[in-house]
């Protein structure tokens, strides 16, 4: 007897194992708008209960029936290889699913506004706050999203990260529950720029971390400060839903007099191409128990670089979200140079996920640079730049998406949400996404509408067949799905919006994006070491008067006088006067030159062609010294080709920027001025620099962070990532596609602000990194 019960005891643990391993091995749990599965040793999933998405059990795992067949697809087996998923999905597709895949959203911002560029109505009403739901889809998003079978939405500004997860939430129910369940790629522009006058508090968090510009970024001369904040940009951006980062921008910045300067990570080949490895590879990469396969997985985001083949070229600064602007020029003969941040950067990454997962070529047309066609398009349009060089030459088969609004028609010179169809302008609008899909793309920016994809489509098969235009549309499906499957879409797209406020903009991410500001802020001059001002001193700062403008979509900002800096804040460092006699010194706060477009309608008005410089200098200036005819040209809306502006003359908006350095050295009568510029650009320095007892430059941050470098509570450490001038002829006689080709201002101190120059209390920086990056 005692024998039987010692075996019966020995038998029921055996027989419980047994039992539970015949069972399922999955758990679900409850979520506000989502259920979660828990695979044992597997993935975990999510699914809305109204989506119409039912379980089913296979080898005792869940999975998710996502076209609801009963039955367990390839793609809906998480166990596979992501290869394999993706092409099992794209062979299932419609050819209207596919172009609805290779669409990328126009701009949504989070609720919608009432009008406008970013407008969007809730059952045919504007948002009224207090009344519609901030999370709600939009009549015009649930129209692309099932009409337009559109998955790649861009995301601009959010009323909250919580109300960004429901949003979220929302839209990957709706996706779930429509066709193939493909589940929204989510993505944003950088969004981790800095308020200068809010203030940082160590215990406190934010909406989200903030950063200096990618600029700042580049002056640390520091990789792992890129790689830290990519790593934490993820994080954020994977709690808001996002999915692609439209980032990191990687073109070098060779013309000194390009808008989009302050995006870059400056001049130098080399250091771009360090940085630009350490953005992708911050974003991109899941460790531990978050990473799915090959590095990829529930933390990654996918990094779209761009812009190749680089657009830091263009001619005479101009920019070609305009028309003005179209085109990038090579009189130095150095495009390959700008190669160097993709190939040996963003293509060639430490981490396992290898590449960027995406690339964005830019609107320009590189002149003359088709050497085997010998096409002047915009960069998209040119198959020798998409599939003769970034796919055959060196190997790239991600997404390769468009700018946004390239297919757009072209009606205006100067306005900057104009159609970009730069060298096609004569095609339809159909004809130009059908170049497009024949030059090596797979997607479209800022088109909601599968339309003219279709219409493409059947061009192709008049052209090349219905089997060929098949595989060329699976081939681009193929590719967009891949990095939808890497992060984990797939498998649970859903948020819990608590988890999300306490992620986005936590206190220790605000405390690695202040700390990195602080390390961009470069000190190029300090005469008699007047910093650090150590004890509380009394300082004068003026008021900064800003002459009205208009921001980039046209609408206008008035005019203000007021203090650059929090003052309140101010007064937390030192005592502030706002009587010269009683201070001890004065801090003036000015941004760097702020120039036009290099085009003027009052210029066509009377008889010219509308081009004109782009000044870095705040007083007028003349282009003297210009060259007598541009290198490229040609526009439908114009019946000249030379866009010289030889001999014409421009004004900067903030010339009274350099009128009070010199005002406030007059008042303070002998005592020391400190002058600290926000700049986007190189600049001149010499309208200002004699004023200065100190200069220090930043690129982006806090005023905090300033108070902490002038008060000495840290030090300074960052380098100049591009040149300073010495005068606008050097401007003018430098090529556009070369790096380090001016003449440098040299300072009353006799210091030269050349590429890598900055200072600490002791004198001139001279460490590891000059010598690394040195030119």
């Amino acid at each position: 007897m005692k024998s039987r019960i010692v075996f019966l005891a020995t038998l029921i643990p055996s027989l419980a194992l047994l039992l539970f391993s015949c069972g399922e091995k999955f758990t679900n749990e409850q979520h506000d708008g989502y259920i979660s599965i828990n695979n044992k040793d597997g993935s975990m999933l999510g699914y809305h209960p109204e989506s119409g998405v039912k379980l089913l059990t296979v080898d005792r795992y869940a999975f998710k029936d996502l076209n609801k067949n009963g039955e367990l697809d390839a793609y809906e087996d998480w166990r596979l290889p992501v290869d394999e998923r993706a092409k099992d999905l794209a062979s299932k597709m419609t050819v209207e699913q596919i172009a609805g895949l290779m669409l990328y959203s126009a701009h949504q911002s989070i609720p919608a506004r009432p009008d406008g560029y970013f407008a969007g109505t809730y059952d045919g009403q504007s948002y009224k706050e207090g009344v519609t739901d901030p999370s709600a889809l939009t009549d015009q998003q649930r129209k692309f999203l099932e009409t337009d079978n559109l998955r790649h939405v861009l995301v601009t500004t959010v009323q909250s990260p919580e109300v960004a997860a429901k949003w979220s939430n929302k839209l990957q129910a709706f996706c779930e529950g429509t066709g193939l369940g493909i589940p929204a790629n989510n993505s944003s522009d950088p969004r981790h720029g800095t308020k200068a006058k809010a203030e940082y508090d160590a215990a406190a968090g934010g909406e989200i971390s903030m950063w200096p510009s990618s600029l700042g970024m580049a002056a640390t001369f520091d990789p792992e400060v890129v790689r830290q904040f990519a790593t934490i940009g993820s994080m954020e951006y994977r709690a808001l839903g996002i999915t692609t980062a439209l980032s990191p921008q990687v073109d070098i910045a060779t013309e000194p007099r390009w808008a989009r300067f302050s995006g870059t990570f400056g001049e130098s080949p080399k250091l771009s191409a360090a940085m630009a490895q350490a953005y992708c590879d911050g974003f991109q990469t899941s460790t531990g128990d978050s990473e799915i396969a090959n590095g990829w997985g529930f933390h990654s985001v996918n990094a779209m670089v761009k812009h190749w083949p680089g657009g830091g070229s263009g001619e005479a600064g101009r920019d070609a979200h305009y028309g003005a602007g179209k085109f990038a020029v090579y009189p130095g003969n150095n495009f390959d140079a700008h190669l160097i941040p993709f190939t040996e950067g963003a293509f060639k990454l430490d981490g396992p996920t290898k590449m960027a997962s995406a690339v964005m070529p830019y609107y320009t047309i590189s002149w003359n640079q088709d050497t085997k066609n010998g096409e002047n398009v915009g960069n998209s349009y040119n198959k020798y730049l998409i599939t003769d060089l970034l796919r055959e030459k060196y190997g790239y088969d991600g997404v390769v998406c468009t700018d946004w609004l390239i297919t757009r028609d072209h009606k205006a010179m100067d306005i900057f949400i104009d159609g970009k169809s730069w060298g096609v302008e004569n095609l339809s609008i159909a004809e130009r996404h059908y170049k497009l899909l024949m030059a090596g793309v797979d997607q479209f920016g800022g088109n909601n509408d599968a339309k003219p994809v279709l219409e493409a489509y059947v061009m192709g098969v008049k052209e090349h067949g219905e089997n060929k235009m098949r595989a060329r549309m699976e081939q681009s499906a193929v590719r967009l799905l891949k990095n939808i499957f890497r992060v984990g879409a797939f498998e649970n797209p859903y948020l819990d919006p608590l988890e999300t406020k306490s992620i986005v903009g936590k206190p220790e991410f605000m405390k690695a994006g202040y700390e990195t500001q602080i390390k961009s802020i470069v000190l190029l001059k300090n005469t008699d070491n007047l910093l650090p001002v150590k004890d509380k001193k009394t300082v004068y700062i003026p008021k900064r008067y800003v002459p009205a403008s208009r921001n980039f979509l046209g609408m206008e900002i008035p005019a203000s006088t007021d203090y650059p800096v929090s003052i309140e804040l101010a007064k937390k460092y030192f005592n502030v006067t706002d009587n010269p006699g009683e201070a001890d010194m004065a801090f003036v706060f000015i941004q760097n030159p702020v120039a036009t477009i290099g085009y003027d309608k009052a210029d066509v008005e009377k008889g010219g062609n509308g081009y004109i410089p782009i000044s870095l200098q705040y007083g007028d200036y003349k282009a003297t010294e210009a060259r007598d005819h541009s290198i490229a040209g040609g526009d439908p809306l114009e019946n000249f080709n030379d866009r010289g502006y030889k001999n014409k003359s421009t004004t900067t908006a903030n010339k009274t920027d350099a009128q009070l350095v010199k005002e406030t050295k007059a008042k303070m009568k002998g005592k020391p001025v400190l002058v600290s510029v926000t700049t986007t650009n190189p600049m001149v320095f010499s309208e200002i620099e004699k004023d200065a007892s100190a200069l220090l430059l930043n690129f982006g941050v806090q005023d905090q962070a300033l108070f902490d470098i002038i008060s000495g509570m840290v030090e300074p450490s960052a380098l100049l990532p591009m040149q300073m001038p010495e005068n606008m002829r050097v401007v003018e006689k430098q090529f556009e596609d070369v790096p380090f080709d001016m003449a440098v201002y040299t300072d009353s101190a006799g210091n030269e602000y050349d590429f890598a120059f900055g200072m600490n209390w002791s004198g001139v920086i001279d460490d590891e990194r000059v010598q690394k990056y040195k030119k």
